[in-house]
């Protein structure tokens, strides 16, 4: 009876082959998931943005309504979807009841973006006292 004997040389052949293109391709599936890590770490950034400037709109109307105390108690901050510096940005601000909270909100929709974010801020802006209240 006849032998067949390997040598380990002609076992391995092609071993470092397959080894490098494993390799490869787990190098390749990190990247690409470092990639989606970035564009999706972008978009909140952009996000971020957004709802920050937001924030400063409706804190700038807030404070012009407690700096002209006379002007919000006539109502004439209300308004309605008066255009802000953001992409399609809006501004309202209402008082459900007289001497109630007001309500302003900021709307926008991002560019790419269909749907429309909203921030919202409900303050009661009142002074010591009202016109012809008894004190006053």
């Amino acid at each position: 009876m006849k032998q067949i004997s390997f040598s380990p040389k002609s076992a391995q052949r092609g071993v470092v082959l397959i080894e490098a293109m494993v390799a490869i391709l787990l190098f390749s599936i990190g990247v690409l998931a470092v990639a989606g890590l970035q564009a999706t770490m972008l978009q909140n950034v952009g996000d971020s943005k957004y709802r920050a400037d937001a924030s400063y709109i409706a804190q700038q109307r807030l404070g012009d309504m407690y700096t002209h105390m006379q002007e919000t108690l006539n109502l004439q901050y209300n308004v309605a979807d008066e255009p802000v510096a953001l992409p399609k940005g809006t501004i309202s601000v209402s008082q459900a009841v007289p001497r109630g909270p007001f309500l302003i909100e900021v709307k926008w929709t991002q560019p790419g973006d269909t749907e429309e974010h909203k921030y919202a801020v409900l303050a009661v802006v009142a002074p010591d006292c009202y016109p012809g209240d008894p004190g006053c």
